[in-house]
């Protein structure tokens, strides 16, 4: 447990550390506490807190650094939010893949870092479903889901079916079925396959099949802007290894996609902090995150991805605003 002295040093340390970026010296960090102490009496506390694992000294200087456990402890207890002015942002209600886009450029520009968006999850409804007759065997479906966006699959079928059946077979399902999830459509067919003719189910069948694949594709899309501002950040140019891992990050996008969907479930924004546990397995890496709504139901996250030594404080801004954004636009699209 530390003591408010202890507290307030280390919250200096960070602090500085944040803005200049090297090794706090007991000098130093006397000068940023504002405390009256005696540089004998500051260290003596920094060797207490680099004995809890709290800071440490790199090899090549005498001054000290924040740990992850440092960050954690600076993040969840120390972190003292100022507001800043950003200047008036939109993001117009247009499609979500658009949205999500200038989201994702959007949290980049303003925190010079990494933007990232998961798009939207997609539901299973559909709106409007026909056919379209190819050729023999080989029908064309036609899928409109709620929020306007159109997809066309092609199947084959056993069968050979007439213009009039296909229309048959449409008006039945949009009749019935619209505005309902795919995955209850198929239940529903399995109960009322007796009452229609063989051939159209085995149809239907095939098209709701379809549709389940159609309409949950890219589910988690992954949208990310700025990888390259990554570059220009001076605690990677001496570990391109660490820069390496991060761009191998960005390209799987499995990891981060598992990572950004562990946020969607908790309110409000949160802090990973790389190293303190598998879910960021870049050291160097922090991650600020939040989710966002449509209409009141959280439906994606975003997030700010950069460096541990960032300024905390100015990224859960950004990515608060922008999450209120994202949720604004996608909840009024036209």
């Amino acid at each position: 447990m530390l003591d408010d002295r202890a507290k307030l040093l280390l919250k200096a340390l960070v602090e500085r550390y944040i803005a200049d970026g090297q090794p706090i010296g007991s000098r130093t960090l006397s000068r940023a506490s504002g405390l009256e102490l005696s540089p004998a009496t500051i260290r003596n506390v920094m060797s207490d807190l680099e004995e809890l694992g709290l800071i440490a000294s790199p090899h090549t200087s005498a001054g000290r650094i924040p740990t992850t456990r440092g960050y954690r402890l600076f993040v969840d207890t120390m972190l003292t939010a100022q507001r800043e002015t950003f200047a008036p942002q939109i993001l117009a209600a247009e499609q979500p893949k658009k949205v999500i886009t200038n989201a994702a450029h959007l949290l980049s520009s303003l925190s010079q870092f990494v933007g990232v968006v998961i798009a939207p999850r997609r539901t299973s409804v559909f709106r409007h479903i026909e056919f379209l007759k190819l050729s023999e065997k080989r029908y064309l479906v036609i899928i409109v889901a709620p929020d306007g966006d159109v997809q066309n699959r092609v199947i084959f079928t056993e069968a050979d079916f007439s213009q009039s059946q296909l229309l048959e077979a449409s008006n039945f399902l949009n009749a019935n079925y619209a505005g309902m999830a795919i995955e209850q459509v198929r239940e529903r067919l399995k109960l009322e396959v007796d009452q229609l003719r063989g051939e159209i189910a085995h149809l239907m069948n095939a098209a709701v099949q379809v549709g389940s694949e159609v309409l949950t594709q890219e589910q988690d899309e992954v949208v990310i802007a700025g990888e390259r501002n990554l570059l220009s950040v001076s605690d990677f140019s001496t570990d391109m290894g660490q820069l390496r891992r991060a761009f191998d990050l960005f390209e799987q996008k499995t990891q981060l996609m598992r990572l950004l969907d562990t946020s969607s479930q908790a309110e409000g924004v949160r802090i990973y902090i790389g190293g303190e546990s598998h879910v960021v397995p870049i050291e160097d890496l922090s991650v600020v995150s939040a989710p966002y709504e449509v209409d009141g139901q959280i439906v994606g996250t975003l997030a700010v991805i950069g460096p541990t030594r960032m300024h905390y404080d100015r990224m859960i801004q950004i990515v608060d605003i922008t999450s209120k954004l994202v949720s604004n636009a996608l909840s009024h699209q036209k």
